[in-house]
């Protein structure tokens, strides 16, 4: 590989972009990925991720310093907009690798001419027919094992998208390639029908085509809200290649030295897109983190008042692993084995027959008090859902739930503050004290709030008005003067918890989600113990302060499902703060 300078890459959490950065990575290539929203995109480690968007080409420049080489995906339906794209990119680099496609739409063809024009080394990929393009048919195989489309006979090349990638990173980083445009497929020619059959053998159940007239596919696609002149193409395309297959070009071998993946590799990897099971994270016995299993299941099925969740995300509460060692057995028991999660955003896949408040597509968020999260899919009651937040990632959206809830009914239902009060929140730190903290401040009161050094930052963020490092300073010591209430969110002992209550004043309060706060008879200080509960209201107007700013969101850390156990064990060890998000 050529020695280069970083290389860009735009689209960077698309199908053939996230195969690019991988690649890219795999290969030794110092990588720079562009993306809307930098904290969502889940790239491989090492990979630098910039925020940045085609559409505002100024705010180009900080992702193309220093880069050298950069791919280009243009995810607009017109060429508007490239040229100043293309001057901004001029200054950095010095080459730009096109994702074009075979059917060279005008737009497309206005896009390959400006590039010609900009001065740039340019290369142009033209794919033909992608692979994934089969996962349309992925829902009608899951739950009936039939395809009905039009055209089975139509026959073309499958591309898996990791050869565009593997076309692209030779484009980006070797010798050779100025001016050349590749045609890109797959290496054999297979009828839609014949790509079924495939799918039906790889997955190991009988998978059929069933075929359907033009008329009924176009009608049932512009329902679902396709564009007619997108409908129209694809049918016409279909239509095509029923008469004249697209027969399969040799250039991924030529230009990277090993042959095209079948189509049948590229179902093996995407098996589990059109199978019935997912990942999850279970447990089969009570126990340490070690009992944690990632593993296949079943993926559930919803029953007429549920919904079918495709999970954005779960995060990790204390109450996952109290669970998960057994502790919470006499107030939660469960059958084993269990998956983990109670927190839960995603996108719903599917709609029970009774359910009438959701359709399929709706962005949700909700708390699960039967768990259920810590996967790839859940099966919940719609009543236990809310629409998710407008303004913030769906991923972050799964860390409001549980923290939002509890932090919300100890500052109004149990300390029920009020403006001008003076309250003292104890681990303001951890995931329900960043919402604690300013849900407190937003009913006026004035917030002291003890945190370690670690954590200062982040509450003084929320908006804390005192913030009292506890590992330095004990807080008697820093407090001026007792408090309207205390809210204990830590894990303290029972000499810990007393020395609170001598910080409030007589007639004020002290709420613990934790340790349970004894008070003696004389101390005139209401002491309240509680566990939260599920309230749909309270969630919705959780959700209409983060849409409106007056609640921020804040992801301290965001693991893999595969790494639940070990953010199980930093948790138990004191190695975590703030809220943990867990991406399947």
């Amino acid at each position: 590989m050529a020695r280069l300078r970083k290389v860009l890459v735009t689209g960077a959490t698309g199908t053939v972009g996230r195969q690019v950065v991988a690649a890219l990575a795999d290969a030794g290539a110092e990588v720079r990925a562009l993306a809307r929203d930098p904290e969502a995109a889940r790239l491989p480690a090492g990979v630098q991720v910039m925020g940045g968007d085609l559409s505002e080409p100024d705010t180009l420049h900080a992702s193309l310093a220093g880069v050298g080489v950069v791919f280009l995906v243009w995810p607009f339906a017109t060429a508007e907009g490239v040229t100043a794209v293309l001057d901004v990119v001029a200054e950095h680099a010095r080459r730009v690798v096109y994702l074009s496609s075979a059917a060279v739409r005008e737009h497309e063809q206005q896009v390959e001419q400006l590039i010609e024009g900009s001065g740039l080394e340019w290369t142009f990929l033209r794919p033909h027919v992608f692979a994934a393009n089969t996962l349309r048919w992925a829902g009608q195989i899951r739950v009936e094992g039939v395809v009905r489309a039009p055209y089975g006979a139509a026959a073309m090349s499958p591309l898996h998208e990791r050869d565009i990638a593997a076309v692209a990173v030779h484009a980006l980083t070797g010798h050779g390639h100025a001016g050349a445009i590749y045609e890109l497929t797959g290496p054999e020619s297979l009828t839609q029908a014949e790509q079924v059959h495939i799918i039906g053998e790889v997955i190991g159940r009988p998978v059929r085509w069933a075929e359907v007239s033009p008329e009924t596919a176009r009608q049932q696609m512009l329902a679902r809200g396709w564009p007619p002149a997108a409908v129209d193409g694809i049918l016409g395309a279909q239509a095509e290649m029923v008469t004249e297959a697209r027969l399969a070009t040799s250039t991924v071998e030529e230009v990277t030295g090993a042959p095209a993946r079948t189509f049948r590799t590229w179902v093996t990897d995407h098996a589990g897109a059109f199978g019935d099971t997912m990942k999850a994270a279970r447990i089969h016995e009570y126990g340490d983190a070690g009992v944690i299993r990632h593993e296949e299941v079943p993926r559930p099925v919803p029953e007429p008042d549920e919904v079918l969740i495709r999970v954005a995300a779960a995060s990790y509460n204390p109450s996952d692993a109290a669970l998960r060692s057994g502790f919470l057995q006499a107030v939660l028991p469960v059958d084993l084995p269990y998956t983990l999660g109670f927190d839960v955003s995603g996108t719903i896949t599917q709609v029970g027959s009774d359910v009438g408040a959701f359709t399929v597509g709706d962005r949700v968020v909700g708390r699960l008090d039967y768990g259920g999260a810590a996967a790839e899919y859940v099966a919940t009651p719609a009543d236990a859902l809310v629409k998710a937040p407008a303004t913030i990632s769906l991923a972050d959206a799964a860390a409001i739930p549980v923290a939002a809830l509890t932090a919300w009914q100890a500052i109004h239902e149990h300390a029920h503050l009020t403006v001008g009060q003076r309250v003292l929140i104890n681990g303001a730190g951890g995931g329900v004290g960043l919402f604690a903290v300013q849900l407190a401040k937003h009913t006026g009161a004035t917030v002291v709030a003890t945190a370690s050094g670690r954590s200062a930052a982040a509450v003084r963020t929320y908006g804390a008005d005192q913030i009292i490092d506890y590992t330095r300073t004990p807080i008697a010591d820093a407090l001026d003067g007792r408090v309207d209430a205390v809210i204990n969110l830590a894990a303290i002992s029972p000499e810990a918890a007393a020395e609170l209550v001598l910080l409030v004043r007589p007639g004020g309060v002290i709420v613990s989600i934790a340790t349970p706060v004894e008070t003696p008879a004389d101390a005139q200080v209401t002491a309240v113990h509680f566990v939260a509960r599920n309230d749909l209201k309270q969630l919705t107007e959780i959700v209409e302060l983060i849409d409106t700013g007056a609640l921020i969101v804040d992801v301290s850390e965001s693991h893999p499902l595969a790494d639940l156990a070990l953010v199980h064990r930093k948790s138990e060890a004191g190695q975590t703060h703030g809220k943990i998000t867990i991406i399947p």
